[in-house]
């Protein structure tokens, strides 16, 4: 009996939030345990922002609907449906949607993101 050369996923790891964003991670450390790259489909409530952060992790954001926003050093960007970014490891970012609609969007860190990983500032 031959070995399955693909892993589907259809109970991806929902991570509990406090600030109303949903993640679904389908593969990462906490879904399947792989550290070295996550995927998890995420929708940022209008208005939701995190801290800064600089994380020791690349992140390629896909953003499916809605807009958000990124503070990347001390540049302002605002990505849109269909449009994608990819953000280097150790670079000081700060994530947020400031719009009235929420967003969608696909984000990938290699390696997985972690915690451990991420450093946001108080």
């Amino acid at each position: 009996m031959s070995r399955k050369k693909y892993t589907l996923q259809n109970t991806p790891f929902v991570v509990p939030t406090t600030d109303g964003k949903i993640i679904k991670e389908h593969f990462g450390k906490t879904s399947d345990g792989n550290s070295d790259i996550s995927i998890a489909h995420m929708v940022a409530p209008a208005g939701w922002s995190e801290p800064f952060q600089t994380p020791e992790f690349e992140e390629f954001t896909f953003i499916i609907k809605g807009r958000k926003q990124f503070i990347i050093e001390d540049e302002t960007v605002i990505l849109e449906a269909g449009q994608s970014i990819k953000i280097e490891k150790d670079t000081r970012v700060q994530y947020s949607n400031p719009f009235k609609e929420a967003c969608e969007y696909i984000a990938i860190c290699t390696p997985a993101f972690s915690m451990d990983l991420v450093h946001r500032e108080d």
